[in-house]
């Protein structure tokens, strides 16, 4: 009897033993974080403060009708336009010519040309699509994303902003187009690509001349100021459409009255007439025509259009490496081939080299 108790006793002093060693929880061993990734290392946006020689190249244009050659007497070239959606939700429309904005992309590339894409009005956009997408902090954050997603993307040195034009606001500078700016400025310098902007002569009093406030300067990199499509500016030559007049007027504003640095100022410059109709004319035209290429004036299949000749634009490259940073042409395939070309005319009056 006494062996069964102790029998039995046994068996309860090993049950509660096993019982007790599975209520026994398993210590983890230590986890050991991943290792934290250095930073990224960014080198800090420099702006190009050289002297700049800009052409656009219009979308509908032939990359064809430029000879290889011009690419040499140029720094910078736009493809122009990159056009905001008529929704004005900040999307993009696609480009009127891939093909053709390859090829001229090639073509800079190929010459050591700095490439960038100007954002515009076409394609059944208006001055008002600008407006809303600016006014709008969240269309306008989308639109500089896709901007600079499409910057990115194509690989390009950098982007213009040409809306024609931002207007003040009860009598202020529009504060909406300094927001742009300022947005799209920021993310362009953290990818290392520049901003620039095609801006109003403001040789005229309206709504647009006043637009622009000093802030803006700091954000864009350079300012093209499109001195032309003023005719009747100056009574002395009225079919002169982008006279010395005008551009010393501009000059005059910009960078005296509003302030505007010197290395920031690029002076515009057609290549191409208007008659007083303001139907307009190449000048490759009217050099092919057989007028005297050196005055501002000229008479093709009867109708008579006021121009820059070569006289007056070697004219403008002296006072723009004087007064600005840089010269600009609209457009690009406007211009002559030839050795009379307006854009050699100005190269050698700045003493460059194109060859």
């Amino acid at each position: 009897m006494k062996l069964r108790n102790l029998l039995y006793l046994s068996i309860l002093v090993l049950s509660f033993s096993a019982c007790k060693k599975s209520t026994v929880v398993p210590v983890e061993p230590p986890v050991t974080p991943p290792p934290v990734p250095p930073p990224v290392s960014t080198t800090p946006y420099t702006p190009d403060n050289s002297f700049k020689i800009i052409a656009y190249m219009p979308s509908y244009r032939d990359p064809a009708t430029v000879a290889d050659a011009k690419y040499k007497m140029i720094t910078h070239l736009f493809y122009a336009f990159l056009n905001p959606s008529a929704s004005a939700d900040g999307s993009l429309q696609p480009l009127l010519s891939q093909s053709r904005f390859l090829a001229v992309q090639q073509k800079a590339k190929a010459n050591n040309v700095k490439f960038g894409i100007s954002v515009g009005i076409t394609s059944g956009t208006t001055e008002a699509t600008f407006a809303a997408i600016a006014a709008s902090p969240t269309a306008r954050a989308n639109f500089v994303k896709n901007i600079v997603d499409f910057a990115k993307n194509n690989n390009l040195d950098g982007v213009d902003m040409d809306w024609e034009y931002p207007r003040t606001v009860s009598g202020s500078p529009n504060t909406d187009f300094t927001a742009l700016m300022r947005e799209l400025s920021t993310e362009l310098h953290k990818l290392n690509k520049f901003l620039s902007a095609a801006i109003t002569p403001a040789v005229y009093t309206s709504t647009n001349r006043d637009a622009i406030q000093a802030d803006v300067y700091q954000y864009v990199d350079f300012f093209n100021i499109m001195q032309y499509d003023g005719a009747g500016y100056d009574t002395a030559e009225p079919l002169n459409h982008a006279s010395m007049k005008m551009t010393d007027a501009s000059l005059n504003m910009w960078l005296t009255t509003k302030g505007m640095p010197k290395e920031k100022a690029i002076l515009g410059m057609p290549l191409y007439g208007k008659d007083a109709a303001g139907a307009s004319i190449g000048y490759r035209d009217i050099e092919a025509s057989g007028a005297d290429i050196t005055l501002n004036v000229a008479t093709v299949s009867g109708k008579t259009y006021g121009y820059n000749g070569t006289t007056l634009i070697k004219a403008k490259a002296q006072k723009a490496k004087d007064r600005c940073n840089g010269i600009m042409f609209w457009e690009f395939s406007h211009d002559s081939n030839s050795a009379n070309s307006l854009i050699k005319a100005a190269n050698d009056q700045l003493g460059r080299s194109y060859n």
